[in-house]
């Protein structure tokens, strides 16, 4: 009856393991395919040509900036301000190509296909006719969250871009 048992055991544990196994098999695979989406991203940023598509209707981004009045903006507020920074900056992405890090669940600690990473951007304000170019380097973290259809659905960015708007905009 013991060997029973102890059999029993083993034969629990290894269906369990494999079934972890899949799960982490399945994250790692999210992982790849979403580092697709997020370079693609950055490739539109730069180009100020960013496909939407990516992103979930129903997408949030953490605003991180100081003294904010909301701490989230939509989809529709997001278009608005990249707008706005593409007309006023152009960006250069200097860390390239980034190297891109797989996120994890915030409960269980294990892959979830997030993608996250630490990059480098030259941000320019153009000349004018009575104001030469400036720019400033801006070290930022980002993090994706995917929806199960592949779609961003969450972002978040955290760099010092008070301080980098302070040096551009300084007489």
């Amino acid at each position: 009856m013991k060997h029973l048992l102890k059999l029993a055991l083993l034969f629990a544990l290894l269906l369990s393991c494999q079934a972890e196994n899949q799960e982490e098999k399945a994250a790692k695979e999210a992982f790849e395919v979403n580092s697709k989406t997020v370079m693609a991203n950055l490739d539109g940023w730069q180009n100020e040509n960013l496909d939407y598509s990516m992103y979930s209707p129903d997408f949030v981004m953490l605003d991180t900036g100081f003294g904010v009045e909301k701490d989230t903006m939509s989809l529709e507020e997001m278009k608005m301000y990249d707008k706005q920074m593409w007309e006023a900056f152009d960006f250069k992405l200097l860390t390239d190509p980034p190297v891109l890090l797989p996120g994890v669940n915030a409960d269980t600690k294990k892959m979830d296909g997030s993608v996250r990473f630490y990059s480098q951007w030259e941000v320019t304000l153009p000349a004018t006719d009575s104001t030469d170019a400036r720019s400033g380097v801006i070290n930022l973290y980002e993090s994706y969250d995917f929806n199960p259809e592949g779609k961003i659905i969450y972002q978040q960015v955290y760099g010092d871009f008070t301080g980098l708007m302070g040096h551009l905009m300084m007489n």
